[in-house]
């Protein structure tokens, strides 16, 4: 079975992106090879990315924030963009067959104490998760494209 390469693009790929790529990576098992990266990256991994990542099991800490220039050399199956802007600029990269547009609400953006932007992340990790874990489900049961 031949691994399939699904990036996942946002602006600044500290967030959404990587909350995104630790579901699908999860999900998808060895039948994915999941990737996410940034038009303009912001160059770390927002810490409350990983912190809520890590209260459902997921270990964020060695992701890096990436260019998506890094992967226009390489065969992506699939582009899911998780923000407007990221979809906007997206080039076609080589073999590219699929691309969807999923947006999320930016977590980086709340405002408040940490409690309360924690409680932002969490509601915006766990809407991508519904949608990541579902599509990933698809490729391990064999139906996804």
């Amino acid at each position: 079975m031949k691994q399939r390469t699904v990036l996942i693009l946002c602006t600044g790929n500290s967030c959404r992106s990587h909350l995104a790529e630790g579901f699908l990576r999860s999900a998808g098992g060895i039948a994915l090879n999941v990737q996410s990266a940034g038009s303009v990256p912001a160059g770390y991994v927002h810490p409350l990315a990983i912190k809520v990542m890590s209260e459902v099991g997921i270990d964020l800490s060695s992701h890096r924030s990436k260019p998506l220039t890094e992967f226009l050399d390489q065969t992506v199956d699939t582009v899911i963009t998780v923000c407007g802007n990221a979809d906007q600029v997206c080039p076609i990269f080589p073999g590219q067959l699929r691309r969807y547009h999923w947006p999320f609400e930016d977590p980086a953006h709340a405002t408040g104490s940490e409690e309360e932007r924690l409680q932002v992340f969490r509601r915006v990790r766990d809407e991508i998760r519904r949608v990541f874990e579902a599509y990933g489900a698809g490729f391990k049961d064999g139906i996804a494209p």
